[in-house]
């Protein structure tokens, strides 16, 4: 016997994906209140909470969360070394860290940004903020828009240029030479902040074509997201900072 669909009854709609966050930090009150804010999204929900670096890699390995919330100063393995450890694990590719910083210790920018985060907030942020950031960490862009936080990782990836050689030398240079010019040119408005709707908007393009090009030389470059192109930007040279 066939069944028939009664044309009275609507297909169930797909469920909507749930970003999964992991919390990494040592202020047990904070963790608390970051579970609550995200908790209460239809959208996403907390699978882990760590207290140190090493126990976040852990859970991240474990847990394969979208977007990890990290902090920078934790007792033993510190944020900046669970972010380049989950950077560099081949498993654990698809996931994101959001540095959470004070903006005190402004070399901390960079340096997570370096060891492999895609971006940075502010832990002063107001709860719509952090929402937003993990929602556009998970999406695969950067948290490099404000002017003052460009003008910040600029001036810090200047001064450490001469200790910048984390990669082997002409490396970032060596592989920029596999860019096409219009790939050169959309990477020089990537690491200047721009949105790919505002890069369509100047070079006269769609904003998918935008985003191709910006995926290839993700692709060429070995960059995880808009923000490791940011820094190969900066580091390589191709793009230099403003003098201030």
């Amino acid at each position: 016997m066939s069944k028939q669909s009664d044309p009275g009854i609507k297909p169930t709609d797909e469920p909507v994906r749930c970003l999964r966050v992991l919390l990494a930090d040592d202020q047990t009150l904070l963790r608390s209140a970051f579970r609550i804010l995200v908790d209460s999204e239809p959208d996403m929900r907390v699978v882990g909470e760590a207290s140190d670096g090493a126990q976040a890699y852990a859970l991240a390995r474990e847990e394969r969360p979208d977007v990890v919330l990290m902090d920078i100063r934790m007792p033993g393995t510190d944020g900046l070394a669970a972010t380049r450890l989950i950077s560099q694990d081949p498993e654990l590719t698809g996931v994101r860290v959001v540095i959470l910083t004070t903006f005190e210790v402004d070399d901390y920018v960079v340096q997570s940004l370096r060891a492999g985060a895609s971006g940075f907030l502010g832990k002063g942020a107001e709860p719509d903020e952090l929402l937003h950031a993990i929602r556009i960490a998970a999406g695969g862009e950067a948290l490099l828009s404000p002017a003052a936080t460009k003008g910040l990782i600029a001036k810090f990836l200047a001064q450490g240029e001469g200790a910048a050689g984390d990669r082997p030398g002409g490396a970032d240079a060596e592989r920029l030479a596999t860019l096409t010019g219009r790939e050169r040119e959309v990477l020089v408005l990537v690491a200047g902040g721009l949105s790919n709707d505002e890069i369509a908007e100047q070079l006269d393009v769609s904003p998918l074509t935008v985003k191709t090009h910006v995926n290839r030389a993700m692709a060429k470059l070995g960059a995880r997201d808009r923000a490791q192109l940011v820094v190969i930007a900066y580091e390589s040279g191709l793009v230099r900072p403003r003098a201030h």
